[in-house]
């Protein structure tokens, strides 16, 4: 679902304080038992993304930025603060911001008997389309990143890792979100396949008007 022209000025997405934090300290029996660490992944984060851009966040491994992501894309809850995706509140209107929303990261997960063609074609029809023209536009897709036209009907598991990847980002953009939220997704790329996805991004992002969120380690992103 592509945002329109004339909303190219509206906030994509809000943060106010978001925080969250992974373990729970244990209870002690007669003061004795071990606490468990508590990790602190974020702490009272703001940001705001404007609709229509490409907008990065940079950190090391282990920052946080997987996190947010998730809490974004709905699949975690906040410990505390307000996180919003076109308006939608990700806690309190899920299926809404869902409708906006698609998702690519490190650890992209398939039917890995089935073959690309059909893992995507069940993502689109997930997401009611798949109908006429998607296996041409799924191809011109792949042309752009590089892979041969016969890696759609062969079964994922014979897929090389970099290949698989480039299919998850294929996928990702096979719906038409308003809202892309990409997890360190050149992961286990080599130069020229990062190249070919940063350029089809922007593509993307000019021809669609869509807003794209970037979480990354790598300063050359």
């Amino acid at each position: 679902m592509a945002i329109k022209a004339s909303e190219l000025n509206t906030v994509a997405v809000e943060l106010h304080g978001i925080s969250k934090r992974f373990g729970q300290p244990a209870r002690r029996f007669l003061g004795r038992g071990k606490a468990k660490k508590v990790k602190l992944a974020l702490d009272q984060v703001s940001m705001r993304v404007d609709g229509g851009r490409i907008t990065g966040i940079l950190g090391a491994n282990g920052s946080g930025k997987s996190t947010l992501i998730r809490i974004l894309a709905t699949l975690m809850t906040p410990d505390a603060g307000t996180a919003s995706v076109f308006g939608y509140d990700v806690v309190a209107q899920p299926d809404a911001v869902r409708r906006h929303i698609n998702r690519v990261s490190v650890e992209a997960s398939f039917f890995k008997e089935m073959s690309p063609w059909e893992n995507m074609l069940y993502a689109a029809r997930l997401y009611g389309s798949g109908g006429a023209g998607t296996r041409a536009r799924v191809e011109g897709m792949l042309e752009r990143l590089g892979l041969p036209l016969d890696t759609l009907d062969k079964p994922m598991k014979q897929l090389s890792r970099g290949q698989q990847q480039k299919i998850a980002i294929a996928r990702s953009f096979l719906t038409s979100p308003s809202l892309l939220l990409m997890d360190e997704p050149t992961t286990g790329l080599d130069p020229r396949s990062k190249r070919e996805v940063q350029e089809l991004v922007r593509t993307i992002r000019r021809d669609r008007a869509a807003t794209v969120l970037l979480c990354t380690h790598d300063l050359e992103e």
